[in-house]
C-alpha cells in the first residue's frame, strides 16, 4: 500500500526522503495499491512542483499505481476509524489505507507517517509498515 509521503518523495527530487523512497521503490512490484485520497493529497502537495500532479496521474495511467479502494462502500467504517483516532488526528487517506490493510493483511504500508505506528487494524493489530528508521 502506498501512502502520500513516499509518492511525493518519489516525484520531488528535492524531498528529504527522495533517495530512500527510490531505493524502496526498486523493490516494489507494480501495481502499488493506494486510494484516491492519497492521490489527492499528493497532487496538492506537488502543485507548485513543475509537472508534479501530472507525474502522479502518469503513474496511475501507466498502471504503476492502482486505486484499489471505494470510499463510498466503506463510509461507516471510515467514520469510526477517524473518530477513534481523532486525537491523532487521522486523515481520510490514512483511514482508507488502514481499511485496505484490514482487507489485505499480508501487505505493508510504504509511508513516511509515524502515525501508522499508532493505528491498528481491526482495533488491535499492528499495521506492517515500511518507513525510514529516522522517523
Amino acid at each position: 500500500m502506498l501512502d502520500t509521503g513516499p509518492l511525493v518523495a518519489l516525484i520531488n527530487r528535492r524531498d528529504r526522503y527522495h533517495r530512500w523512497t527510490t531505493e524502496q521503490w526498486a523493490d516494489v512490484e507494480p501495481p502499488v495499491l493506494t486510494c484516491e485520497a492519497v492521490l489527492t493529497e499528493a497532487c496538492f502537495l506537488l502543485r507548485k512542483s513543475s509537472g508534479g500532479p501530472a507525474a502522479v496521474l502518469e503513474l496511475v495511467g501507466r498502471g504503476v499505481v492502482k486505486v484499489a479502494y471505494d470510499v463510498e462502500a466503506d463510509i461507516e467504517a471510515l467514520g469510526r476509524l477517524m473518530t477513534r483516532y481523532s486525537d491523532v488526528p487521522m486523515s481520510l487517506a490514512d483511514a482508507c489505507l488502514v481499511r485496505m490493510i484490514e482487507r489485505q493483511p499480508n501487505v505493508a504500508v510504504l509511508t513516511l507517517d509515524s502515525d501508522f505506528r499508532v493505528y491498528r487494524s481491526h482495533g488491535r493489530r499492528v499495521i506492517p509498515i515500511v518507513m525510514p528508521s529516522d522517523i
